[in-house]
Order: structure tokens, then C-alpha cells, then sequence
């Protein structure tokens, strides 16, 4: 843990080498993150745990700054990156396609974990969330490490410092909102 912040704090400061070996050391950990994503979009068959975790790499390392503190920082930002990868990969499927029928989606990520959920429902929830960050940014973080991220209620209370209770409760409140925006 120590050699792990200690890499953190120097990839924050612009250090390239040690956002590389921060990866290193959580690259397993993200592989287990990026599995139980892709097993929730299994419609995505070109994009697997591999891919993902590789496409995030790129993507975290691209930035100048890593703007983590710790390593439950680190995961919430690997599930915002991990989103951003679904979503530009959903949306260059649907530009292949060029429409399609949308099924609905499910925002109970227990049931949506053995459904699997279309790219049209990927880019339907990330432009929602882009609509409740601008209601409300908690309840957006929350969806993003819970959908996009597969963090449990454990480890997003963990990350945000914040009771699981009250993330809990702001999961409910943002699965309303969602619904209501989908509908």
C-alpha cells in the first residue's frame, strides 16, 4: 500500500513511469472490474476484459496529471475512464449499425448483470447521467462507479467517504431519476 501511494502521489505530479507502475500493481483488480462490466453489456462482442482494461490504460496515461489521491480514488477514476470506453465503443457500434430497435433498460444492476444491455442502452444511461450531473453530481458519481464501474455499495461509500447507507440511498434516488429521464 505504501509503494502504491507513493506511486500515486508521483503520477499526480506528472511522473508517466509511475502511473505505469500503479497500473501494474492494480492491473488485476481492474481486470476483475472490466470483467463484471463487459459480463453486464455482453452484446459488446468485440470489446473483452482485456481490451477494456487496455483501452482505460491509454486513456489514464494520456492524461498529464493523474488526479488520484489513493487507491479508492484511483478506482473511482478507473470506472469514469472505464465508462468512457464502453460508451465511445457503443456509440462507434451504433454509427456502424446506423439504428436498430432499443430494448429497455434495466437500472438494477443485479438483474442487469445477467440481462446484458444493448449499446443503445449504454448511450441512453450516459446521456441521462450527463442530465442528472447537471441536477445533481453526487447522485451522477454514484451511477457511474456503480453502472460503469461495478463498485459495490461498500466501495463507493469507501471512495467518497461517505456512509453506505447514504450511498444507498442516493443509489435509489438516481435510479428514479434515470428511470423517469428514460422513459
Amino acid at each position: 500500500m505504501a509503494e502504491l501511494t507513493t506511486l500515486l502521489a508521483a503520477a499526480r505530479k506528472g511522473d508517466n513511469q509511475a502511473a505505469s507502475q500503479a497500473f501494474s500493481l492494480l492491473y488485476d483488480d481492474l481486470r476483475r472490474i472490466a470483467r463484471s462490466r463487459l459480463r453486464q453489456h455482453q452484446s459488446f462482442t468485440l470489446l473483452d476484459t482485456t481490451s477494456l482494461v487496455h483501452e482505460s490504460y491509454l486513456k489514464l496515461i494520456g492524461v498529464e496529471l493523474l488526479p488520484v489521491e489513493d487507491r479508492k480514488h484511483f478506482f473511482a477514476y478507473a470506472a469514469t475512464v472505464m465508462r468512457s470506453v464502453i460508451v465511445d465503443f457503443a456509440r462507434a457500434r451504433a454509427a456502424e449499425r446506423r439504428g436498430g430497435d432499443a430494448e429497455h433498460l434495466v437500472l438494477d444492476t443485479a438483474l442487469s448483470e445477467r440481462l446484458g444491455a444493448p449499446e443503445d442502452d449504454v448511450l441512453r444511461v450516459h446521456e441521462a447521467l450527463g442530465v442528472l450531473a447537471q441536477a445533481d453530481q453526487a447522485l451522477a458519481t454514484i451511477v457511474e462507479m456503480r453502472y460503469f464501474g461495478g463498485l459495490t455499495e461498500l466501495e463507493i461509500s469507501e471512495a467518497l467517504g461517505i456512509s453506505e447507507r447514504t450511498v444507498r440511498r442516493n443509489w435509489e434516488k438516481a435510479r428514479l431519476f434515470l428511470t423517469a429521464e428514460l422513459g
